[in-house]
């Protein structure tokens, strides 16, 4: 837990450079919601507090709440997202390692739903914003009719454009995979499921409606790097306890996480689609996990 929080800092301090001082207080505060919540739950259901929040899993959910949020969420929505993440998200279930959805996802969801206006108002970055996006995120500007080359690839990769706090930085959200890589503590096979399945898609949606020349590689591009594929694809989908056991249902989980949300993106009422693709094929992981089994030793 303490080295995805290490993963997340280039993303965080990307956040608070590109929108502000108010970031870093989202973010911290929202981790101390969710650490705070997870005590009070412990407390009330007689476990030991301290051994369970030191296992970081908490901050960890609070940080990546804090990603998905806004850049000038009220702190009240950050409250209750926190209290829904960690108490229906994950303790009800029986805490770290028993969630069959992702907390952090599970709490955004919830307040995406319950609470549109604050949950999808974007303020422009306070370094050099740019007019063409009109305080739209890239991906609702597509969603409305703008070419997937608003931004160039030196924007979607460097993060200067509205968007959540920890999904606007391709760059060093790549960092971040990078070191868990290097770590070992994800592998390559859901992430690249994901990202390979979403520009495929892409691809082939651009080829069907007759996109030649540089648009065909454009609109996969612009898909994988804007919006929250990165943060979805390295951050949550690859939680242990909400992902498959085996390689092959790996692969199969993530190719079933892209193909979702492009098909939200492209054809369903939200600009983005990656949090409601991976909170249902997380409830498909039972199934991926009894169907795809390694072959056991000594069976023929």
């Amino acid at each position: 837990m303490y080295k995805v929080l290490l993963a997340l800092v280039p993303a965080a301090i990307a956040g608070v450079w590109f929108f502000g001082f108010y970031a870093l207080v989202v973010m911290v505060v929202t981790m101390l919601f969710c650490v705070g919540a997870e005590a009070l739950w412990c407390k009330l259901a007689g476990k030991p507090v301290m051994g369970t929040i030191a296992d970081g899993s908490a901050a960890v959910t609070g940080l990546l709440l804090a990603m998905n949020l806004p850049p000038g969420v009220p702190l009240w929505v950050c409250l209750v997202g926190a209290f829904l993440a960690i108490w229906l998200g994950k303790q009800i279930f029986g805490g770290i390692g028993n969630n069959p959805f992702n907390p952090a996802l599970v709490g955004r969801v919830f307040l995406l739903i319950a609470y549109p206006v604050q949950m999808t108002s974007f303020p422009m970055p306070a370094n050099g914003a740019f007019d063409a996006l009109s305080g739209a995120t890239p991906l609702a500007a597509v969603k409305h009719g703008a070419a997937p080359d608003v931004l160039g690839v030196q924007e979607l990769l460097l993060g200067n454009m509205p968007g959540s706090l920890g999904e606007v930085a391709a760059l060093a959200l790549i960092c971040g995979f990078v070191y868990l890589l290097w770590r070992r503590v994800i592998t390559w096979q859901i992430p690249v499921s994901v990202l390979g399945t979403m520009a495929v898609f892409a691809f082939v949606v651009a080829l069907a409606s007759g996109s030649t020349g540089a648009v065909l590689w454009q609109l996969p591009l612009f898909h994988v790097l804007a919006g929250g594929a990165l943060l979805g694809a390295i951050f949550m989908a690859t939680d242990y306890s909400t992902s498959p056991m085996t390689v092959r249902g790996g692969v199969i989980f993530g190719i079933g996480i892209g193909a979702i949300t492009m098909c939200i993106r492209l054809w369903g009422a939200y600009p983005e689609g990656m949090s409601f693709a991976i909170l249902i094929m997380n409830a498909c992981v039972p199934l991926i996990n009894k169907y795809v089994k390694p072959k056991r030793f000594g069976v023929k």
